[in-house]
């Protein structure tokens, strides 16, 4: 009886210990966050004001891998065109084994948006895409990512005493797709063997919208997001005059009957009750004067789904109606599509093992389930290799009523710094809290 009393005062001091070194480094990462909150503040708006398109992130990467250099973090540059990776070796061992691989991961590319924010740091920076002249924003808010990453750096470099295992940041370029002709993004990033040397046990990333308020953050298991694929449909005519229509055949009103035809699939051809689908026509270009009917249409979109068997069958129905409508009018149409993205699929078990660190950090009332979002992350890639959780931080100033919310990619989009801090406790956390769990295995 005595032997067993000493086991049982035992158990417990270690769990005492164990539980008292958990706390210790819960508050040392939140009194990190609070000393790097003026630098990821500054750093935010620095990138918001000097935002670069995909593949082009020179400028960032740089300001990313010069500062990881200063933390003794191992640096990578050059991945996947402007990627940047930076490994962090935690300094406790594990029982005399490496221990386990986190990765941690922001996207740094802005969009070709003219921004009309108002903001004391707003982007006056001007670009070429697709042989037009733009403007170029940070409307989707991937400066708070890099700002937030870089923050959780800091924080978890000075805690790297207390890490049982490795720390993996991953800085990517091209989320929002390379530019035609082009690879990149997290695909490229993943065959470029980013998840590798050492491999990654689990990968977490974030995104700010102001869906939710400051103080929230929200996410779902299974799909979060869904899948996206780019779509082109060229239709071919015949060029005549303007004044004698009938000597030719008009592509652009051949291509006016698609992009009304292409409204039925979701409409009329998908059962949305089962599964979500977006069919949508996001560019049209034809002719180069007023009085000539040319010679040709281009149609460019986006589709969204979530079931790989719904994005063939939409694939299908486009191709039908798309050379049917052609045909009838004496043209014809060809259509191509890309790989697209993904559907961003939360690892349900993963989701549930640190959902308890977030609740520390936001509440339980303020970590809420998401609803699945037609957008699309190509963080999805992550997931095809490894358990990855995504989750995205509310940055809804108070004073923004919820439906006056200015969703990403509007030249308006803004996001409330304040929601700044506790993102990066939250990455740092749960970076922090995989390998400790872990650790315990």
């Amino acid at each position: 009886m005595a032997m067993k009393s000493v086991s049982i005062c035992g158990a417990l001091f270690f769990a005492l210990l164990a539980l008292t070194a958990r706390a210790d480094l819960d508050e040392d990462i939140d009194e990190g966050a609070a000393a790097v909150e003026a630098n990821v503040i500054a750093w935010h708006r620095d990138i918001h004001e000097n935002p670069e398109l995909s593949n082009h992130e020179i400028r960032t990467a740089a300001l990313v891998a010069s500062y990881l250099k200063t933390l003794d973090i191992e640096v990578t540059t050059g991945v996947a065109h402007t990627g940047v990776v930076g490994i962090l070796h935690g300094d406790r061992p594990r029982g005399g084994k490496a221990g386990k691989v986190v990765a941690l991961r922001a996207d740094m590319d802005a969009l070709p948006v003219a921004e009309e924010t108002g903001l004391p740091y707003a982007s006056t920076v001007t670009s070429q895409y697709q042989g037009q002249d733009v403007g170029v924003m940070h409307a989707c808010g991937h400066d708070n990512h890099v700002a937030i990453l870089m923050g959780a750096a800091k924080v978890l470099a000075g805690v790297r005493a207390q890490l049982p295992g490795t720390v993996k940041f991953i800085f990517q370029p091209a989320e929002e797709g390379a530019p035609p002709g082009e690879e990149g993004g997290a695909g490229m990033m993943v065959r470029e063997g980013v998840l590798k040397n050492p491999d990654v046990d689990a990968i977490f990333g974030l995104h700010v919208m102001q869906l939710d308020g400051t103080g929230q953050v929200s996410m779902r298991p299974l799909g979060a997001m869904a899948s996206s694929q780019r779509f082109e449909i060229v239709v071919k005519g015949r060029q005549t005059h303007g004044a004698t229509p009938w000597s030719g055949i008009d592509p652009i009103v051949v291509a006016s009957q698609i992009v009304g035809g292409l409204q039925t699939i979701v409409s009329r051809r998908v059962d949305i009750s089962s599964s979500p689908a977006v069919v949508t026509v996001g560019t049209f270009h034809s002719g180069t004067r007023n009085n000539i009917i040319p010679d040709d249409a281009k149609l460019a979109g986006t589709i969204r789904t979530f079931d790989p068997a719904v994005s063939e069958a939409v694939r299908d129905e486009m191709r039908q109606i798309a050379t049917g409508i052609a045909q009838s009018q004496g043209a014809e149409a060809t259509l191509s599509f890309s790989e697209g993205n993904p559907a961003t699929i939360n690892d349900p078990a993963l989701l549930e093992q640190m959902r308890p660190t977030l609740v520390r950090i936001y509440g339980d009332a303020n970590v809420r389930v998401s609803r699945p979002l037609m957008l699309a992350e190509d963080f999805a890639f992550y997931q095809q290799q490894v358990p990855g959780l995504f989750f995205f931080v509310g940055v809804r100033p108070p004073a923004v009523a919820a439906d006056a919310a200015i969703p990403n990619h509007s030249p308006r989009f803004f996001a409330d710094e304040n929601a700044l801090k506790d993102a990066v406790r939250a990455m740092a956390s749960l970076a922090a809290d995989y390998l400790r769990q872990q650790d315990r295995e």
